[in-house]
């Protein structure tokens, strides 16, 4: 779990800043037409779901009529998306887990399986690296001013919360993916604005490498990330202090 906290929160505020905005904008366009049509309807009050995609699409600053015409496509096209996912290896034996929404699985497949070929990755078969991660519920927000942080954590951790880091004024919440839903309702309880709140694949081990190697695996990471099919890249290499500056 070190750097977990860090690299999630320089990732999606350069994401919001950067070159890579119009892709995060694609990511959340989709996860709220999917929430339309598959959570329960366009009132965020009512779906869950959405209500969450819409508060991740403003935490990377996504305009406001972006996510009313996302909204509008999930009674038209939300069924055209199916989620698939791939497992493989990246150099050096880090382990990748890649979740997509596509409506072309031809398109998507032959995409991945050529960022792995270029970059010396192999990509295997569904189940066989799922075991190294857990799926985990992760919110993120900037710590509460004039609030007692103290009793905050309690109320998290009655809510579900299993870890709580706090890397400098951010804080990053971990829970099963059980509780995800008391802790967000907890948290609402609380006027914690969050700016991400997720479901992600929290490795159980990492493995460390050294810059050099670390640098080999993020350019396949990052090639991954920036297909248009890839919502999220999930894998098990530690994400050091020196790794992180090198990245910023």
């Amino acid at each position: 779990m070190a750097g977990h906290s860090k690299w999630s929160t320089i990732k999606r505020k350069k994401g919001a800043l950067d070159a890579k905005r119009s892709k995060m904008f694609s990511k959340f366009s989709k996860e709220i037409t999917i929430a339309v049509k598959e959570g329960g309807g366009h009132d965020p009050d009512y779906n869950s779901r959405l209500r969450i995609a819409i508060q991740n699409a403003k935490g990377v600053n996504m305009p406001k009529d972006n996510i009313e015409r996302a909204i509008k496509r999930g009674d038209q096209d939300g069924a055209s998306f199916q989620a698939v996912s791939f497992e493989g290896y990246a150099a050096h034996g880090i382990a990748i887990f890649i979740e997509c929404l596509t409506d072309n699985n031809n398109r998507t497949v032959s995409s991945v399986r050529s960022a792995f070929n270029k970059f010396n990755g192999t990509l295997g078969t569904n189940g066989s690296l799922s075991f190294l991660f857990d799926r985990k519920g992760v919110f993120d927000f900037a710590k509460p001013e004039n609030m007692d942080f103290d009793e905050i954590e309690m109320e998290l951790i009655d809510a579900g919360a299993e870890e709580i880091e706090v890397e400098e004024e951010n804080v990053n919440v971990i829970c099963s993916i059980e509780d995800f839903g008391s802790l967000s309702k907890k948290l609402e309880e609380l006027k914690i604005e969050v700016e991400s709140a997720e479901l992600q694949r929290i490795p159980n081990d990492t493995k460390t490498l050294n810059l050099n190697e670390a640098k080999s695996v993020l350019k396949l990471i990052d090639v991954l990330e920036d297909d248009d099919d890839v919502q999220n890249v999930f894998h098990n290499m530690e994400m050091t202090d020196e790794i992180i500056e090198a990245m910023e």
